[in-house]
C-alpha cells in the first residue's frame, strides 16, 4: 500500500469542497487506491503554524502513529503530485460518509448510558444539551494519541468508523510545541490511563530514541520533536487523563 501512494501515479477525481484548505480525492497507481492529496501550495497560511508545514504533519502524526502502536491513521506518504509536493493518505471510510454515533448531542436528560459528558450547551429557546462521547476503548486510545500529538483541532467529523476500525482525519494541525490541545474527547479527564494506553506511550518513546526522533526532525523543527517527547514522558509518568487548564479554550470550534 505504501509503496503504491509513494510511487503510483495520482489521477485527480475532484475537489473536497467543504475542506479548509485544498483537498483533492484522487486514484493512485495501476490498482487505482483511492486517497487524498494535499498539496502544500493549497495551504491556508496560519498565524501559529509556519507555512507550508501541515503537509509535513499529516505524515510525522502517521510515523507517531504507527510507531506506537495506534491503528487510527491511515497510510500517510508526502510526495510530489499534479499540484507539487504534498501529503497523500488513503482514503478509508465510505465514499460519501456516514453518520457516527460515537459523539453525540443529546437533551441533559436523554443522554445515553455508555456515554461520557464533555461540554453542556444551550439551544435557541434556553433548552439545555449536553455534547458526549461513547465509553469506548478505541476512542480513548484516540484521545491518547491526539495528547501526543498535541491536535489543536479534534472535531467530530474527523472521525471515521469502517467495518469496526475506528480512523482519524485532518492532523495538520498537530505537534506544536506550546499547548494548544482541543478536543472532543475530554470524557476520560482524571480517570486512569488503560495499560494498553501505557504499553503505546512507553513503546513511542522507545522508538523516538531509536531513530523515530531523527525520522521526525526532516518534518518538524527540533523544539517540537523534543516537545512531543516530552508530552509522551509526562503522560506515562503521570498515569491519567489530563484535565483541561482554564488557560485556554480546550475544544475545537466547530465541534462538527
Amino acid at each position: 500500500m505504501l509503496d503504491t501512494l509513494e510511487t503510483g501515479e495520482i489521477e485527480v477525481e475532484g475537489r473536497l469542497l467543504d475542506a479548509s484548505n485544498v483537498a483533492l480525492r484522487v486514484w493512485v497507481g495501476e490498482s487505482r487506491v483511492r486517497a487524498i492529496y494535499k498539496p502544500v501550495r493549497g495551504e491556508r497560511p496560519l498565524w501559529d503554524f509556519p507555512d507550508g508545514t501541515l503537509a509535513g504533519r499529516e505524515l510525522a502524526t502517521y510515523l507517531i502513529a504507527r510507531a506506537g502502536g495506534w491503528p487510527h491513521v491511515p497510510e500517510t506518504v508526502l510526495r510530489e503530485g499534479p499540484l507539487g509536493p504534498g501529503s497523500v493518505q488513503r482514503w478509508v471510510g465510505p465514499l460519501d460518509g456516514v453518520e457516527s454515533d460515537l459523539i453525540r448531542v443529546d437533551p441533559v436528560a436523554d443522554q445515553p448510558e455508555g456515554y461520557l459528558p464533555v461540554v453542556g450547551v444551550e439551544l435557541e429557546d434556553g433548552t439545555p444539551m449536553v455534547v458526549s462521547h461513547a465509553d469506548d476503548a478505541r476512542l480513548a486510545g484516540l484521545a491518547v494519541l491526539d495528547l501526543v500529538l498535541n491536535n489543536t483541532d479534534r472535531k467530530a467529523s474527523h472521525l471515521i468508523e469502517d467495518d469496526h476500525q475506528l480512523w482519524a482525519i485532518d492532523h495538520g494541525v498537530t505537534l506544536h510545541a506550546e499547548p494548544k490541545v482541543r478536543t472532543v474527547l475530554w470524557g476520560w479527564a482524571a480517570d486512569p490511563l488503560p495499560t494498553r494506553e501505557t504499553e503505546r506511550l512507553s513503546r513511542l518513546l522507545a522508538a523516538l530514541a531509536d531513530g523515530l526522533g531523527d525520522a521526525l526532525g526532516d518534518l518538524l523543527t527540533e523544539e517540537e520533536v523534543a516537545a512531543l517527547r516530552l508530552r509522551a514522558r509526562k503522560l506515562l509518568d503521570g498515569g491519567v487523563f489530563p484535565v483541561p487548564t482554564g488557560d485556554r479554550y480546550p475544544l475545537p470550534w466547530p465541534l462538527w
